[in-house]
């Protein structure tokens, strides 16, 4: 079977970015709509491309989508979500408090917890509330990237604690007696979706390792909440349909053995396999052959491309990026499009040219020690652990603030901290170390996937209020930081992207809002170009013509700087993988 079996009203759709959730998830609602169900999909990412997938113009509520009949979609937006429910909490109070406490209030309520709340409010409505989807005989979520998707499951049982240990009357997300009312429908939706009979949670992966340790990773936390109906949905699977050609070989080595290698937890699931596409999964043609694969026509192979001139690889960019001598370096970009590799490959090239080379992460699903496999003189390796921020900032907050306070506002101030906020800003503080760090050397930062990247940003903006609310102080690092970002010489982002419609959509997207943040962009780089690599197999080699104008998209724009990295027969882990990556 190519799509996951549909045996329940409600199917959940979770995986690493950029492994084919949307696509999949579109695909299963799709075939149930054309076997006459009605089926709503509802994506529940801040970065979601459901619009562009199944053609159609989506809002907050259930849209039709042309063209299938009985088959609708919405998108919950967490930030409309967010100043909705701001909104909402603050209304009541405009015209009876003076207008500075009310300012007061707004500004509290712009936080990322506020955006993360009012997110799972519409999320719990839809799955813990039965009159919101009566009309629909399938419910199926294609939800945000693996960290994200598990704190918006985590935050009933973490809320509803901090609810019942708080006594101050008001949290960071408002008064908490608007909370509590929600306690009802936040333990229906976690109810609902440990519920084997009502719900299917789908893990979804490629067959590539970092993609299955994550599976593996959310089927046990998944697990620890009680959600255990879960099947594996492997997507992309290759086949090499001939011996001689190294690149398909090796798609297809690496591919079977990382499958054979799947932790024995996850290999323990039901499973299905969707094969390789090489056309694309944006449009409902393209969904359909993700669950009719036999109906796709065989490559008749020897088609020749037409001739198209790619872009220099990375080793020029990385003779620019070097002349500096020092600075920040970013990879930004939707998740899965290999902004771990890209910015591992970098710092080594930097250090094997004589540099101090920091190489970290804000990304807290990255694995960049993984990535780089082993220690190279000149390069460090570092990692921002929300947990052991989260300790220190605490510590530090109640060291400098706690001895002024009798016991009474020291119990008040720690539960504050105890606020899932403390965390945004112990990370967000540790973001700020890493980037003040480029001043001696190269800081070469991998950085989460565009909206948690996006929100880091623009906590610059709201962190002095927040950091005055915990009576802590404000780093140099923190007031230096937002100038440092939007130094062109001394901050560099590097956008990367694969050459597929959807990754490239959103990176631009992607400049556009750090334009309007005052961030100009060094390059772009597209990443894994199968069109690059030479390949004859005829699967492939279709592949490749469907990349070219994605990558004339990204390179034809005067004044850009971009740089085509070629999928290669060797993985791209430890030094010898990395390396060749930025050589040519």
């Amino acid at each position: 079977m190519s799509l996951p079996a549909a045996a329940t009203r409600f199917l959940f759709f979770t995986g690493k970015g950029g492994v084919g959730k949307t696509s999949l998830s579109c695909a299963t609602g799709l075939a149930l709509a054309e076997a006459g169900k009605r089926v709503l999909i509802v994506s529940t990412d801040p970065a979601s491309n459901l619009d562009e997938v199944l053609g159609a113009a989506l809002g907050p509520a259930p849209t039709p989508v042309p063209g299938v009949r009985g088959l609708f979609a919405l998108n919950i937006d967490p930030e409309a979500a967010a100043a909705a429910y701001r909104e909402r909490m603050v209304a009541p109070y405009r015209g009876v408090l003076p207008t500075a406490a009310v300012r007061s209030m707004e500004e509290q309520f712009s936080g990322a917890c506020t955006v993360e709340i009012a997110a799972f409010d519409e999320f719990s409505k839809l799955l813990g509330d039965p009159a919101t989807t009566a009309d629909f005989e399938h419910i199926v979520f294609d939800t945000a990237p693996t960290g994200h998707t598990l704190r918006l499951l985590s935050l009933p049982t973490a809320w509803d604690s901090y609810i019942a240990s708080s006594t101050g009357g008001a949290s960071c997300l408002g008064p908490l007696a608007g909370l509590e009312a929600q306690k009802a429908l936040y333990a229906a939706t976690v109810h609902q979706l440990a519920d084997a009979a009502q719900t299917t949670v789908i893990l979804v992966s490629r067959p590539e390792s970092a993609a299955l340790r994550e599976a593996e990773r959310t089927r046990a936390e998944l697990a620890a909440l009680g959600i255990d109906n879960q099947c594996l949905a492997i997507n992309g699977v290759f086949t090499a349909a001939r011996a001689d050609d190294a690149i398909a070989v090796a798609m297809a080595r690496r591919g079977a053995e990382a499958l054979a290698r799947m932790p024995a937890a996850l290999a323990r699931l039901e499973h299905t396999t969707t094969p390789f596409l090489p056309r694309g999964t944006v449009g409902l043609d393209a969904l359909r052959a993700m669950a009719h694969p036999e109906a796709l026509p065989v490559p008749d192979g020897g088609m020749p491309h037409p001739h198209t001139a790619l872009p220099e690889g990375l080793a020029a960019m990385v003779d620019a990026l070097a002349q500096g001598g020092r600075g920040v370096i970013m990879t930004m970009g939707k998740g899965g499009v290999g902004k771990t590799t890209i910015a591992a490959a970098i710092a080594l090239a930097l250090a094997e040219r004589g540099h101090a080379v920091t190489l970290s992460t804000t990304d807290p699903a990255a694995h960049v020690a993984d990535t780089l496999a082993e220690a190279v003189p000149g390069l460090s390796v570092a990692r921002i652990d929300p947990v052991q921020e989260v300790a220190d900032y605490t510590r530090e907050v109640l060291d400098k603030a706690g001895e002024r306070l009798d016991a009474a506002g020291r119990a008040l101030l720690e539960e504050d901290l105890r606020s899932p906020c403390t965390e945004e800003i112990a990370v967000f503080r540790a973001f700020a170390r890493t980037v003040d760090a480029g001043r001696d050397g190269f800081v070469v930062l991998d950085t989460a996937p565009t909206g948690h990247t996006l929100l880091l940003l623009d906590a610059a903006e709201a962190y002095h209020r927040e950091v005055m609310r915990t009576r802590g102080d404000m780093p140099e690092a923190v007031r230096d930081l937002l100038p440092r970002l939007r130094d062109a010489q001394f901050t560099r982002v590097l956008i990367v992207t694969l050459p597929e419609a959807t990754p490239v959509h959103e990176a631009e997207r992607l400049q556009a809002d750090l334009a309007r943040a005052g961030i100009v962009l060094f390059g772009w780089v597209v990443n894994q170009s199968v069109l690059a690599s030479g390949t004859q197999d005829a699967l492939l080699m279709q592949r490749g013509g469907y990349e070219i104008p994605f990558i004339r998209r990204v390179a034809d724009v005067p004044g850009r700087r971009c740089a085509v990295v070629s999928w290669r027969a060797t993985e791209p882990v430890g030094p010898a993988g990395l390396r060749p990556l930025a050589a040519t």
